[in-house]
């Protein structure tokens, strides 16, 4: 990647995702707007400028990651306008906010990829979903791809709708499960473990049940399988969870509540 990446906002999300371009040499120079930035790497890529108009030559940048918080992306949005070219991307990471929205700003020419990525983005373990608005090329999209993968993985839909969706399974996803380990540990004491030993126990077998998931070759429904024997512990649990109104039915409560939530603040 020659040309360098301008990102707009450097808050959880745009500093995650700067870490993991500043750890790839791949990546050019960054410059960096926003007016609080601190505690940012050090790197000779790196320019951290406070607005717009102190960025040097931002023609020189190929991709704009616009990282700002949604309810002030319009006001921020016109300082960028002389960008808008079929040369440029611009990618945003802005919950919300459609493709119609930015190119209402930004004008017809601008290039937008949306993106809905994750908390552990943080962790460079994030989970995106991209979509590509009109006009955006295969080189475009390959600079976005690239650019969302350096904080972890990414997955491409076709229907701008299909964001909401997103939203709903991964971009919420995380709080779910922080809110299982909760309830797992606190059942844990009711049980009578302590506070401390519920807590670790929880966390733990959550990591561990997610590492499996990931690294090996069988799907979550073969492991769900696997650990429960008939007659045994696991499958007198799992006899609650998976009861009529259980666990799949509030998971669909939860995810379409999500990502009608999702569809409320793009209207």
């Amino acid at each position: 990647m020659s040309k360098g990446i301008l990102l707009v906002g450097c808050g959880k999300m745009g500093g995650a995702l700067l870490r993991g371009w500043l750890a790839d040499p791949a990546f050019g120079d960054v410059t960096v707007v926003d007016p609080v930035a601190a505690d940012l790497p050090r790197d000779d890529r790196l320019t951290v400028v406070s607005d717009f108009g102190g960025v040097r030559d931002p023609a020189s940048a190929a991709l704009v990651v616009l990282a700002v918080k949604p309810q002030v992306m319009a006001d921020v949005l016109p300082a960028y306008a002389g960008l808008a070219t079929a040369e440029r991307v611009f990618l945003s990471v802005a919950a919300g906010k459609s493709i119609d929205f930015f190119r209402r700003i930004l004008g017809a020419e601008a290039r937008v990829v949306r993106a809905m990525p994750n908390i552990p983005v943080a962790l460079g373990q994030g989970a995106s979903g991209l979509f590509a608005g009109p006009g955006v090329d295969d080189a475009q999209i390959a600079l976005c791809d690239r650019a969302m993968r350096a904080a972890g993985s990414v997955e491409w839909v076709g229907d701008e709708k299909l964001i909401d969706a997103v939203t709903g399974v991964s971009g919420s996803g995380p709080a779910y499960f922080f809110y299982m380990v909760e309830c797992l540990a606190a059942a844990g004491r009711k049980q009578g473990l302590s506070p401390e030993v519920a807590d670790r126990l929880a966390q733990r077998t959550l990591w561990g049940a997610a590492s499996m998931v990931e690294q090996g070759d069988e799907t979550p429904s073969v492991l769900r399988k696997n650990v429960s024997s008939p007659g045994g512990t696991t499958e007198a649990a799992l006899g609650v969870l998976m009861k009529d109104g259980g666990l799949e039915s509030l998971m669909d409560e939860a995810v379409a509540a999500a990502a009608a939530r999702g569809r409320e603040l793009s209207d």
